[in-house]
């Protein structure tokens, strides 16, 4: 963390908060903008998650997916799409890419044999819980540098934000 920038608390007053974003600004004009900063701590957490689970060689996006079908137990493509909030075409790289490697297998729905269903197998179940204390480790990583109280406030600030802004972009998340 600058030396410049005090960690938060409660009880600071609007005007220190202003005045804290004001000097991180003037080190960078980046630090002012919501997008660059969602972008960088993105970043940043990736090369933790990456970090945590090299032994896996799973990336997020392939964690969010199989997390889903782990609760899920089965999906199809489309739905599965909204459930981890990512575009189709995306979708289905992820699912060629872990079908591949025997974490997954498909099948035709039975009501429309258009209609591919997905779900883990048992070696993709077991990757799925093997992996959960790495995964919360780079989680926990992410926002360790702030006080502990100030963490579940950064959660919900981040739900609210993805929430009252779903409904923008080609691929929203069903809430």
């Amino acid at each position: 963390m600058h030396a410049d920038l005090q960690p938060p608390a409660d009880g600071l007053s609007d005007d220190d908060v202003r005045q804290q974003i004001r000097q991180a600004s003037e080190r960078s004009p980046l630090l002012g903008r919501p997008g660059f900063l969602i972008r960088r701590l993105h970043q940043i957490h990736c090369s933790l998650f990456l970090e945590e689970t090299e032994a896996f060689n799973i990336t997020p996006v392939q964690y969010s997916l199989m997390t889903a079908l782990a609760r899920h137990k089965e999906m199809d493509q489309i739905t599965l799409a909204r459930e981890i909030g990512l575009e189709r075409t995306s979708v289905a790289e992820v699912l060629t890419r872990l079908d591949a490697r025997g974490f997954l297998e498909r099948r035709p729905s039975p009501l429309d044999g258009r209609v591919r269903l997905v779900r883990l197998t048992r070696k993709g179940k077991a990757l799925v819980q093997r992996m959960r204390p790495a995964v919360q480790r780079a989680h926990d990583r992410t926002i360790e540098c702030l006080p502990p109280e100030e963490r579940d406030r950064l959660l919900l600030q981040l739900i609210r934000l993805v929430e009252g802004n779903n409904d923008v972009g080609a691929a929203p998340f069903r809430l």
